[in-house]
């Protein structure tokens, strides 16, 4: 007789084992199926080991600029083998704390990839073996998608197989113009590759406020990055001294790696949704309501494999929110909007709330505050840089709607002002809030002279 559980999910990530954990909580037996390792996307090869390679890239500049201050510092030198390792034993370290932290949660796990096969019955194809489940969860996440099938297509890698790269790459060419494409160009720069962006559009980290677009693609300039925009890669060929990247305007470049960070899919072949009656959503991915239920009543989905905000704390969140409303009688719907990111590139970009854009698009009156300024660290390094912050108000009620800086830090101070916009804070609290200097976040409550009003009478 099949075993039976109250909830099995599929898919040991950040929201399935959050999901997991809390039901378990709350009474339910839980069993957890992971097909490759525990910690998903995030703590295997996402954004735990990038920002580890993102700290490993900005030590370069660290050792320059440290002569500035009085340092003589020898040559130094960079193992890539050794970061490598290093990194591969703390990814290893985390994969055994959420698996002991899932055990201690009684939850069973199970490595094995698992089919829906109806909407109450799920197959463990390592074993053949079926579980009876009074609610499934569905938690794949999403992976790397290469785009359109080119020529020499074989010869490319993603952000997957770039955390397992034996040696530097001297030459690297990226493809894509969002989050892993523009902080893997840091990284790689940082650690001292010669590298190209290539992307499609005009400029890159579409969808970002235009102004932190600008100033983010001059600062990586600056650092020898070469950014081709409005160009795509046609075809890569394996040549004698590397590869060949041909480009859609018949430019070409010979380049050591190829990487493509074009966008992810959610990762939904294969797990039998179609025989239990589960729909999609017009983005590709399982479509969900405001308690990530699914079109079947007792399915749920919450991460990267709906589509929404692909994030791993919004994952968490829709995870913990899954599991209050199913299993503990506290129905939590997600409140998407004012969501904070940030961009670990080099500098680090973090924004929450509407750009200048967004906002001219849904309120009467936009007000706008900015300042560009010189970090202090960079004076005495002499190293030409600057940081860029911006504040969007809403002009009819002195609202702060949106916060988007370029900047040192800039991830661990959006973070906080995430809070203030969440709670609705005006430009007038920003205004009274006493500064902490010398820092740069002070700049946030000391920025008095509107730099552009937009009215919507007046643009008609």
């Amino acid at each position: 007789m099949p075993e039976q559980v109250d909830l099995f999910v599929i898919g040991a990530g950040s929201g399935g084992v959050r999901a997991a954990r809390i039901a378990s909580g709350y009474g339910a037996r839980v069993m957890v199926a992971e097909e490759y390792r525990v910690g998903g996307t995030c703590v295997i090869r996402g954004c735990v080991p990038k920002k580890l390679l993102v700290y490993a890239s900005r030590f370069s500049k660290d050792f320059e600029d440290a002569a500035g201050y009085g340092w003589t510092v020898p040559e130094p030198t960079f193992d890539w083998p050794t970061l490598i390792a290093n990194k591969d034993r703390e990814i290893a370290r985390l994969e055994a704390a959420y698996t002991s932290t899932l055990e201690r949660a009684k939850v069973a796990v199970v490595k094995s990839r698992a089919v829906i096969e109806d909407p109450h019955t799920v197959r463990l194809l390592a074993t053949g073996e079926t579980v009876r489940a009074k609610t499934i969860l569905i938690a794949t996440g999403g992976s790397p998608h290469a785009g359109a099938q080119i020529a020499g297509l074989e010869h490319v890698i993603s952000s997957n197989e770039a955390f397992d790269l034996k040696e530097l790459p001297k030459r690297i060419l990226i493809q894509g113009g969002g989050y892993i494409a523009v902080e893997f160009a840091g990284i790689f720069n940082g650690l001292g590759s010669e590298v190209t962006l290539v992307y499609r559009g005009d400029n890159i980290l579409r969808g970002f406020d235009d102004d932190i677009r600008a100033h983010l693609r001059s600062e990586m300039e600056k650092r020898g990055i070469k950014i081709v925009t409005r160009q795509t890669v046609t075809d890569v060929e394996k040549v004698d001294h590397g590869l060949c990247v041909g480009l859609s305007d018949h430019e070409s470049f010979t380049v050591d790696k190829v990487m493509f960070a074009t966008g992810r899919r959610p990762l939904i072949a294969g797990l039998g949704l179609e025989a239990a009656g589960v729909r999609l959503a017009d983005t590709g991915g399982i479509a969900v309501d405001a308690f990530s239920q699914t079109s079947v009543p007792n399915i749920y989905a919450v991460g990267d494999v709906t589509n929404r905000i692909n994030l791993t704390p919004v994952a968490i969140r829709e995870g913990h929110a899954f599991a209050d409303s199913v299993f503990g009688n506290k129905p939590t719907p997600i409140d998407h909007a004012d969501v904070a990111t940030a961009v670990f590139s080099e500098p680090e970009v973090g924004v929450v709330g509407l750009s200048e854009t967004e906002a001219r698009a849904r309120l009467a009156r936009v007000d706008i505050y900015k300042t560009v300024f010189r970090p202090m660290k960079a004076t005495l390094a002499g190293r030409d840089t600057r940081t860029f912050m911006k504040l969007v108000v809403d002009g009819s009620n002195d609202r702060l709607v949106g916060c988007h800086m370029v900047g040192p830090d800039a991830g661990e101070i959006i973070q906080i002002v995430a809070i203030a916009v969440k709670m609705k804070a005006t430009k007038a609290d920003f205004d009274l809030t006493m500064a902490v200097h010398p820092t740069a976040a002070e700049e946030l409550v000391t920025m008095r002279e509107r730099a552009s009003t937009w009215a919507r009478e007046a643009a008609e």
